[in-house]
This record gives C-alpha cells, sequence and structure tokens, in this order.
C-alpha cells in the first residue's frame, strides 16, 4: 500500500471535521504536555499532526518552537488555512515517519494515531530509530495508540492494539515509561473508541 496517496486521498475527500479521530479539543495530549514541565520554548513535534487542532493549543499556551510532521501535504493545508497568519509560526514538515530524518533535536515527541498504524514489524523499528535520532537524553515521550479491547480497524486500515508491555517491547529499555492514561474517544459518527497514552521518557 502506498500510504501517502492513501492520507492525501483521506484528507482531499473528508473534512477534518469528520475524520474519525478528530478532537476539538485535544485535553489529554496538552494536559500531558503541559504536566512535563518543559519550558515554553522547548523543541516539540507533534507527529502525524497535520489537521490536529493541538498545534492551535500549543501556539495559544504559549509554546513558540513547535513543529508539525504529517505524511498527507493535504492535512497541512487544512491547518494552514485554519491558522492563517500564526501558520507561519510553525516549522510544517511532510514526510513519512519511517523516513524522517530530523534536522535537530525535539525536546518533547507526541504521536496520537500514527504508531498503531504501523502493523509491518520494519516499520515500527525504523520509526523508533528516527525518534530515537531526533532526540536528546531526558527528552518526553508521548504516544497515544488504540487500547487493547478497542478498534482493529480504521480509516480502512488495520491497526495495532497496545497496552503497556506491548508498547515498552517495542520502544525498548533506552525509554522508561512514567505514566499512562486511558481516554474514552467519542468519534464525530458518536462511536466510542478507547485510546491509551503513554508518556515514557528517553534515558
Amino acid at each position: 500500500m502506498d500510504r501517502q496517496k492513501h492520507w492525501e486521498q483521506v484528507y482531499s475527500n473528508k473534512s477534518p471535521l469528520e475524520v474519525s479521530w478528530f478532537q476539538a479539543d485535544p485535553a489529554m495530549s496538552l494536559g500531558l504536555i503541559q504536566s512535563t514541565g518543559i519550558e515554553k520554548t522547548a523543541a516539540i513535534i507533534d507527529v502525524g499532526g497535520g489537521a490536529s487542532r493541538l498545534v492551535d493549543f500549543l501556539l495559544s499556551h504559549g509554546f513558540t518552537n513547535v513543529s508539525v510532521l504529517d505524511i498527507s501535504s493535504q492535512a497541512i493545508e487544512h491547518a494552514h488555512t485554519r491558522l492563517g497568519e500564526k501558520a507561519t509560526e510553525v516549522d510544517w514538515l511532510v514526510d513519512d515517519i519511517t523516513a524522517f530524518n530530523a534536522a535537530h533535536k525535539y525536546d518533547l515527541w507526541h504521536d496520537r494515531a500514527v504508531f498503531h498504524f504501523l502493523t509491518d514489524a520494519n516499520d515500527r523499528q525504523k520509526y523508533v530509530a528516527n525518534m530515537t535520532a531526533a532526540l536528546a537524553k531526558g527528552s518526553h515521550v508521548i504516544i497515544a495508540t488504540f487500547a487493547i479491547g478497542g478498534p482493529d480497524k480504521c480509516s480502512g486500515l488495520e491497526i495495532v492494539q497496545y497496552d503497556e508491555a506491548k508498547i515498552q517491547n517495542e520502544l525498548g529499555t533506552e525509554y522508561k515509561l512514567l505514566d499512562v492514561h486511558h481516554e474514552l474517544h467519542i468519534t464525530p459518527a458518536n462511536k466510542e473508541q478507547q485510546f491509551i497514552y503513554f508518556h515514557f521518557i528517553k534515558q
């Protein structure tokens, strides 16, 4: 499957308000980011956050060094239109996370609903390798996936469900799990999705 083609079609054919993972208020993600105590000038990357409103909230809360990476240029275009002039305050990156080569180190890595789409073990290894290369020791990692018992498909694609043991096995001993949070997400179609948020620190 051509991942980029798939996601370009999704964001060409649907409004970001219609996709199942849409959140008007990404309270869990924002709260976890704030709870790390990172400085407002810390380098944050939101992986797969192209059309997400998290960037809006980060900017409004005073964070000044935010990057958003997405495989879909269409998703990022939606965010550009929504943010208007404020879009110039963000570093926008169009790339496949399994091929991403960070130009600098980040203090915090956030991913809501990307990692669980990587059903191939080699892709997951590339993701973790690229993340590790992009982070300094002591950097925070917040990854949210579908929980065990949650959906087994999304956007027509198979996914992988996670719990603490499974995600730790994927990330390896270089990452220490600090916290876990569960979230019952209600989709725009009023369906329930069980998410689980993992907060790691790079050792």
